[in-house]
């Protein structure tokens, strides 16, 4: 037995702002997924993902009967016959490994589940939200939900605020356009958790949070609006803006051995680097406005083109 298969995905944009109510733009990537499968536990990865599945179950009676439902007599009788999550999605690399898992157990075993066939009015979207939320705070202590939700729509998601999220359309992809949205793999997994409560830390200094209103999250919503209008001449601008407000305020998030390339980029302007996700490793995003020149000056690393134009 095999499940339907749920998609990696990418936050272009909102890393941490849309903790503070910045604008977010989270698109799914389709080079990774997972599905649930049952047949037989034959490698060390899927017996630990089936005994993973085991507690996660336990967590799940505890979730509020008012939220959402599902059929534990049926799911626990799949886990104890082996199921497993089968998926090439990295763990801790920001592309929403366990968003995918929370997705597939959803999609299978909720009652009265929402689907992406029907209209997904912004109610039917806050519902699904605030569901995978409760689901995925399993994995990470706070989620915000929007991994699942990206995962299992497989839709490109706008977040205007935190309770206010639509469906998006963007710009379609060019594929012979010189400029691109690149991962740069760090080779270093990274934990959100302590990321995240690094992040808290800081927010209690008045300097930081300041900053983070004035600088991070005002070039966070431009270049949302920029990507989503197709407007790349303005992006490259905001993004730059962006990549270097990370460097002299998120460093703690930004691998060590990543700095001088983050701001060598910043110096010659032959990409921009961003967290793509809480950071600490995983991979960082890139943008360049010519891929072949962030190829050469990157030419150590491996760069993987998630979007041209």
């Amino acid at each position: 037995m095999k499940g339907p298969l749920f998609y990696s995905k990418i936050l272009l944009f909102g890393e941490y702002g849309i903790i503070k109510d910045s604008k977010g733009l989270s698109i799914p990537y389709n080079f990774y997924n997972g599905a649930l499968k049952t047949d037989g536990l034959q490698s060390e990865i899927s017996i630990k993902s089936n005994e993973n599945l085991k507690k996660y179950v336990a967590f799940l009676k505890d979730i509020s009967p008012e939220l959402v439902t599902f059929d534990l007599e049926i799911l626990e009788k799949d886990i104890n016959a082996g199921m497993y999550f089968d998926s090439s999605i990295p763990q801790g690399y920001g592309v929403g490994s366990s968003g995918a898992l929370v997705a597939a157990i959803y999609d299978k075993y909720a009652f009265d589940k929402i689907t992406v066939l029907e209209n997904l009015t912004r109610e039917k979207l806050m519902t699904l939200k605030l569901v995978f939320s409760e689901m995925e705070s399993f994995f990470h202590g706070k989620s915000s939900g929007l991994d699942p939700l990206n995962s299992y729509l497989s839709i490109p998601i706008l977040i205007n605020s935190q309770d206010h999220i639509e469906a998006a359309g963007i710009p379609s992809q060019k594929s012979d356009g010189k400029g691109a949205v690149f991962l740069l793999d760090s080779g270093i997994i990274g934990e959100t958790a302590p990321m995240v409560s690094i992040f808290m830390e800081k927010m209690k200094q008045e300097g930081f949070r300041k900053m983070l209103k004035n600088q991070f999250i005002k070039h966070t919503d431009a270049c949302v609006d920029d990507f989503l209008k197709g407007d790349f001449k303005s992006l490259f601008g905001n993004t730059k803006k962006l990549s270097k407000v990370a460097l002299n305020h998120f460093k703690p998030m930004i691998p060590q051995q990543f700095h001088a390339l983050w701001k060598n980029g910043l110096d010659t302007n032959d990409y921009y680097l961003k967290l793509c996700g809480s950071g600490g490793g995983g991979y960082i995003l890139g943008f360049t406005e010519d891929i072949e020149k962030a190829r050469q000056s990157l030419k150590d690393y491996k760069l993987e083109v998630v979007y041209n134009f």
